[in-house]
């Protein structure tokens, strides 16, 4: 019999590399082992965590800031230690989270056009985590709600306009969370631990729903997803460490919808996913490679599309949102691929021989308007993004500043069933001590800029003088 080849407009989808060019190079990315994506892009600018001395630092670049990257071009500086995740919102292309080793999450404001002076000073530090934060993840619909997952197994969910932590679920877990990741309206969110345990959970009602012990055997790290239908997908190990990738229903996690085993590499494999094609692209660590598979209603329910292999390994990946592709081309996704000393985009469109708009292949995408308010969601709303058509290119439009309002705390009412009181509060004093309070903080707050300043130009210093020993050497 001959054997009938699956219909998908997808099959011929092929990756391709640009041009020396259009790289951007001299980039000394970060050597710090987390498992985490060292790279996150947006249709202004793409942001890499490097290498710096003396504390955490990223770099963010416009997208056309193409080509060698001088040693001394300005970086976002403000961790006293590495800098482990970044995400950018996706309601602001100008704001951006972190995460680092010195246990706190900063969201920054960068500049509409990039940044000419390094940048020290977040919009809004917050603290909460008793170690390392590795992971940072906005919510999908509602703006400036923002979760943070460290080394602590805590997962804070925080109100960035207010700058405290509304949600801290700190015992549902019991070994170190390997990832997190919102469903499509941002109600659930589903998480992989080091206990081998895929969880979903309801964070408002802070219950989990479903979970799914030993989701794989194997002891390497896992990764867990969300579908745009309700699944979830994962990637892991077997017990013979082979690799490993599964699709989930969450109302019964006995058994996968499909499981298949795929090579022996041990690089963790690191999942992104387009709600709006439903492929998964699979970017392992370490690998030279991206594979592409389609998840449909059909079995085997996920279907291998096509593998882009190159010559050198990736350290780390980041991914462009629908927004900020070139429909024209029919690109349908825009990878940045971090090698050791440099960040080099990868496109991979569908060849089409019209020139006409394919609204086959951009179905209207998540937009950067924020369906709720923070308060909303976590009075208990949900909503869908609020969808756009990109027939005519995305526009970037004016984004408003972050900007973020300390509550008093003395003038609300203490609540009773409050699961986190992360905030200490303040006592009543003096008029006079007050002033004096301040006066010293400001004093205690302009040392600690002109240290972090001192460290940026120190790093300077050390980045020209190891270019000459470089230079001495060869």
């Amino acid at each position: 019999m001959r054997r009938v080849v699956r219909q998908s407009k997808f099959r011929h989808v092929f990756g391709q590399a640009v041009k020396n060019d259009q790289c951007y190079d001299d980039i000394r990315v970060s050597r710090v082992t987390w498992d985490s994506s060292f790279c996150a892009v947006n249709p202004r600018f793409v942001a890499i965590i490097i290498e710096a001395s003396g504390g955490g630092a990223f770099l963010v670049l416009p997208l056309h800031k193409t080509g060698r990257i001088d040693k001394s071009y300005p970086t976002v500086c403000g961790h006293t230690g590495p800098v482990l995740d970044i995400d950018w919102c996706p309601h602001n292309d100008q704001v951006i989270a972190s995460g680092s080793e010195d246990c706190t999450v900063m969201v920054w404001q960068i500049p509409e056009n990039g940044l000419t002076l390094s940048l020290t000073e977040p919009v809004v530090i917050l603290e909460g985590h008793s170690k390392r934060v590795g992971i940072v993840a906005w919510h999908p619909t509602a703006r400036n709600v923002l979760l943070s997952a460290g080394c602590d197994n805590a997962i804070i969910i925080w109100n960035v306009g207010t700058g405290e932590a509304l949600i801290n679920l700190d015992d549902m877990h019991s070994d170190m969370i390997y990832n997190v990741s919102w469903n499509r309206n941002g109600s659930l969110i589903c998480t992989a631990s080091k206990d081998k345990k895929v969880r979903v959970i309801d964070p408002r009602k802070q219950e989990i729903v479903a979970e799914k012990e030993k989701a794989h055997e194997g002891a390497r790290p896992m990764r867990a997803i969300f579908l745009a239908d309700g699944n979830v997908f994962t990637t892991g190990f077997s017990r013979m460490s082979e690799r490993q990738l599964a699709l989930w229903n969450p109302k019964n996690m006995q058994e996968p919808i499909a499981l298949h085993e795929m090579d022996t590499s041990n690089g963790v494999l690191l999942p992104f996913y387009d709600p709006d094609t439903s492929i998964i692209y699979l970017c392992g660590k370490g690998d030279s490679s991206i594979r592409y598979f389609e998840i449909t209603d059909e079995s085997p329910y996920v279907h291998y599309l096509n593998t882009f292999s190159s010559k050198e390994p990736q350290r780390g990946m980041g991914y462009m949102p629908k927004r900020g592709l070139d429909v024209n081309k029919c690109e349908i996704a825009r990878f940045f691929k971090l090698h050791e000393r440099k960040c080099e985009p990868i496109i991979m469109t569908v060849p089409r021989k019209s020139d006409l708009f394919q609204d086959d292949l951009y179905p209207d995408t998540a937009g950067p308007e924020a369906a709720l308010e923070a308060e909303e969601w976590f009075e208990g709303k949900n909503a869908d993004p609020i969808l756009i058509s990109l027939k005519h290119g995305y526009i970037p439009g004016k984004n408003r500043d972050l900007k973020v309002v300390k509550k008093n705390i003395l003038d609300s009412k203490p609540t009773a069933n409050k699961k986190c009181d992360l905030i200490n509060v303040p006592k009543k004093t003096t008029d006079t001590a007050s002033v004096q309070n301040e006066a010293k903080l400001d004093e205690i707050l302009k040392e600690i800029k002109s240290i972090k300043d001192t460290i940026c130009n120190q790093d300077e210093r050390i980045s020209k003088l190891e270019q000459q020993m470089a230079k001495i050497a060869a």
